[in-house]
């Protein structure tokens, strides 16, 4: 009888001891204290890839001539979508401009200079080339030449705050700002085995970052995220159990103390 009392109350005192017990697997960057240093790899700008869209805009001291390089000014018509968001122009004040779309060959065409490579480049390597081909032909002496990229976007799924497709217009974009942008962490994901998955050669190629450790987060080579890029946050072992029958009830200390006073019920009656 006495070794039935102990055993319960054994019971009781681990399932309140592991109940009330912090997790670890919640904080970020663990370990990284005041004043340390911890080294980044080097800054990934997004740069141009095939079936990016982008507006380029040339300007001059001859207005005019200028004119010649770049893509119609559509007005707006009402009801129609404007912003980031819309295909294939960018607003402009109550005007839109034109975009370009890079080809499969990582290529545009340009009016007056013809096909240009761009694949690979970044925005002001681009507006670079660009500047370079119209002073090399004579075509312009004195151009100005602007790049922006219209709708780069990652996604983000599984337990984050708002998952889908998320527009982003910064050359470089790091792996905190994305979960930002994507209304952080859910209580229930797991922070050690956050997946970022990228197009690598025509293949998709996974990566994998504790986000508790700030070592795996800084040395990444996901640290900056690249447009097309895929989020993926695995819910943890608590949230899969929530979606079987009995849940999370065998792991609560109800349960376990409950299944002692019917083991103690039990082994009463057979006493007896």
């Amino acid at each position: 009888m006495s070794y039935l009392k102990s055993l319960l109350m054994a019971i009781g005192i681990v399932a309140c001891i592991t109940s009330c017990r912090t997790p670890k697997d919640i904080a970020y960057f663990q370990g990284h204290e005041n004043g340390q240093t911890i080294d980044v790899v080097a800054p990934n700008f997004i740069t141009a890839q095939p079936d990016d869209r982008l507006t380029i805009a040339v300007h001059s001291r001859d207005a005019q001539l200028a004119e010649m390089f770049n893509l119609p000014v559509q007005a707006r018509q009402q009801g129609t979508a404007t912003g980031r968001g819309s295909a294939g122009q960018r607003s402009s004040g109550s005007n839109q401009i034109s975009s370009y779309t890079v080809d499969s060959y990582g290529d545009i065409e340009f009016p007056e200079l013809g096909t240009i490579h761009i694949g690979g480049l970044t925005r002001q390597e681009i507006a670079q080339t660009i500047k370079n081909e119209l002073v090399s032909r004579k075509l312009l002496k004195d151009p100005t030449v602007t790049v922006e990229f219209v709708d780069h976007s990652f996604s983000a799924v599984g337990a984050v705050g708002s998952p889908g497709r998320i527009l982003f217009d910064r050359d470089k974009l790091n792996i905190i700002e994305a979960i930002a942008l994507a209304g952080d962490l859910n209580i229930n994901g797991k922070r050690q085995n956050v997946k970022v998955y990228r197009m690598v050669d025509g293949k998709q190629k996974a990566y994998t970052v504790d986000l508790t450790d700030p070592n795996s987060v800084y040395s990444s080579p996901v640290y900056y995220i690249q447009q097309n890029d895929m989020i993926y946050v695995e819910p943890n072992d608590l949230q899969k159990r929530n979606t079987t029958p009995l849940g999370n009830s065998t792991f609560t200390p109800a349960f376990w103390i409950s299944l002692a006073s019917f083991a103690m019920t039990v082994a009463l009656l057979f006493v007896r």
